[in-house]
C-alpha cells in the first residue's frame, strides 16, 4: 500500500476487512490492535518479571530448561555468527533462558529479548514470539512484519513445543539484530529452530515415558515423526501432538489405556507395525539373539515378544 510510515501501513492493513482473509500477518496486526488495544506506534518497553516471579515460571517449567538446554547450545553454534540470539519462552511468552554473544547483549537488553521479558502477542502485538504462540505453528516474523515499529529492526524465527499430552509448553526462537538479514537466511534459520523445538519435544516425551518403550512411526510427508509410549503391560500410554493428529488420538484414549495390538490395529498399522518390528529387531540384535534379554530390554515378557515377533514377521 502507497503510505508513508508503517504505523500508516499497519493501520491501514489491520482495519481492511479483506487484508485479514488474505494474509497471517495482517490478521495478527489486526488481533493487535483491535483484540489488544495496542498502538503500532508504541514506545513502551516490553514488560518484564522481577527476579522472583521469574524464578517461579523456571520453576513451573519443570524439567524443560534442563532438556532445552544442549539443543538450544547446538543451535546457538549455529548462528553465533549471524548476531543471533536462542531464547526460550514459556507458553504465556515469557522468556525463561537464553544464548547470545558478549557484544550484542546491549542491544538484545535493548529491545527486552531478556529472560522475563513478556513476548506474548497481548503485550507486543505480532512478533515472533507471542505469534507462534498464538498460531501454534512455526513462524517468522521479519522486521516491517512486527506491529511496533520499534521492533521492526529485527528478524524473529520461531517454533512452538508441546507436551507429552500435546498441549502447548513453550517456543523456541532465534531472533536477528543484523541489518542485513535477508528473508532467505531467516527462512534457513526458521527450518534450523522447527528441527531443534521438534528435538525438545521428542526428549520431553521420552523424560515424562522413561519407563516405556517408545515406538517411532515412520513420518508421513513433511509432516513430524509420530512418538508412542508403551508399557511393560503393552498398553499404549502416550503419545506426541503428531501421533495424536495423524492417528486420531484424543485424551479419552490415554485414560483407558489400551493394548498395543487393539489400538494400532485400527489405525496405519503398516506404519507402526514397521516401527516396532525395528524396535524388536534392535534388541534381538543387541542382545545377540538372546530374547529373554531382549524381553527386558523392550520392558515386555519373553511370551509377549514372541507374540509379537509372530504377528509382526520378526521371528
Amino acid at each position: 500500500m502507497a503510505t508513508s510510515t508503517h504505523e500508516d501501513r499497519v493501520i491501514e492493513t489491520a482495519t481492511s476487512d479483506s487484508s485479514a482473509a488474505r494474509s497471517k500477518i495482517a490478521a495478527s496486526w489486526r488481533r493487535s490492535l483491535v483484540n489488544h488495544g495496542l498502538q503500532p506506534e508504541g514506545v513502551r518497553a516490553a514488560d518484564s518479571l522481577g527476579e522472583a516471579e521469574l524464578n517461579a515460571a523456571r520453576e513451573a517449567a519443570g524439567n524443560l530448561l534442563e532438556i532445552a538446554a544442549p539443543v538450544m547450545d547446538r543451535v546457538f553454534r549455529s548462528v553465533d555468527g549471524a548476531g543471533c540470539c536462542v531464547l526460550l519462552t514459556n507458553a504465556e511468552g515469557v522468556i525463561l533462558d537464553r544464548r547470545g554473544t558478549a557484544a550484542d547483549e546491549n542491544t538484545f537488553r535493548k529491545w527486552g529479548l531478556w529472560p522475563g521479558a513478556d513476548w506474548s502477542e497481548e503485550a507486543e502485538g505480532t512478533n515472533g514470539i507471542g505469534t507462534c504462540l498464538v498460531e501454534e505453528r512455526a513462524v517468522t516474523i521479519h522486521r516491517e512484519q512486527h506491529f511496533f515499529t520499534r521492533n521492526t529492526a529485527m528478524s524473529c524465527m520461531d517454533a512452538p513445543i508441546f507436551d507429552h499430552n500435546g498441549r502447548l509448553l513453550a517456543a523456541l526462537d532465534v531472533s536477528s539484530c543484523r541489518d542485513d538479514h535477508t528473508e532467505a537466511m531467516a527462512a534457513l534459520i526458521g527450518a534450523l529452530v522447527a528441527d531443534a523445538a521438534r528435538r525438545i519435544e521428542a526428549d520431553y516425551f521420552r523424560s515424562v515415558f522413561a519407563d516405556a518403550r517408545i515406538l517411532v512411526a515412520p513420518q508421513q510427508g513433511a509432516g513430524e515423526p509420530s512418538l508412542f509410549a508403551v508399557d511393560r503391560d503393552d498398553l499404549v500410554v502416550g503419545a506426541t501432538r503428531a501421533a495424536r493428529k495423524a492417528y486420531g488420538l484424543t485424551d479419552a484414549t490415554f485414560a483407558s489405556p489400551r493394548p498395543a495390538d487393539d489400538l494400532f490395529a485400527t489405525q496405519r498399522s503398516g506404519d507402526l507395525a514397521s516401527a516396532e518390528r525395528a524396535a524388536i529387531r534392535r534388541a534381538i540384535a543387541s542382545t545377540g539373539g538372546n530374547a529373554a534379554a531382549a524381553a527386558r530390554q523392550l520392558g515386555i515378557s519373553r511370551a509377549t515378544l514372541y507374540r509379537r515377533m509372530k504377528r509382526l514377521g520378526a521371528e
